[in-house]
């Protein structure tokens, strides 16, 4: 409960200069702490990549988790699965870029989503395989386009 004051049954004061002290917090954030700009970009790319019409696809295998470590295996490619309903992804990352392909075999367009950069079109050939020359640099995920479905995975770290 809160007296006429802004001052809570506890004792401590909500309100700071007459403002309530969760907004001065975000004041002096803003002001000690501020978002950087391509950060900003970035959260606001993800937001308007929410289509209510993909599907969403799950990661079922990723070599980082789930594989068994070889000996004396360096810089292995880390191997991904994703799946959404009927529809498989296998995508390999490399430090020379990625490539996969879409399973059951079709063609198809495929984005890299990721940083400030925007979306890497690319695009499936009839047995469903990709390519692209860069690897993706931080967050990223693939949105896959076959005819009139649409599949999203989710966002991981290069």
């Amino acid at each position: 409960m809160r007296d006429t004051n802004g001052v809570n049954g506890d004792g401590f004061d909500e309100r700071v200069d007459g403002a309530p002290l969760e907004e001065e917090l975000r004041r002096a954030a803003a002001v000690l702490d501020p978002l950087p700009p391509a950060l900003l970009q970035v959260a606001i790319d993800a937001y308007a990549l929410h289509d209510l019409e993909a599907r969403v696809a799950e990661l079922t295998f990723d070599s980082l988790v789930d594989a068994i470590p070889v000996r004396g295996a360096t810089d292995a490619p880390r191997m991904l699965t994703f799946s959404a309903g009927e529809v498989m992804l296998d995508v390999e990352v490399t430090p020379e870029g990625l490539m996969g392909q879409v399973m059951p075999p079709q063609p198809a367009r495929i984005e890299v989503l990721g940083g400030p950069g925007g979306a890497v079109p690319l695009a499936a050939d009839e047995m469903g395989r990709f390519r692209a020359d860069t690897a993706p640099s931080g967050p990223f995920a693939l949105r896959l386009r076959t005819g009139e479905d649409v599949v999203v995975t989710e966002w991981l770290r290069a």
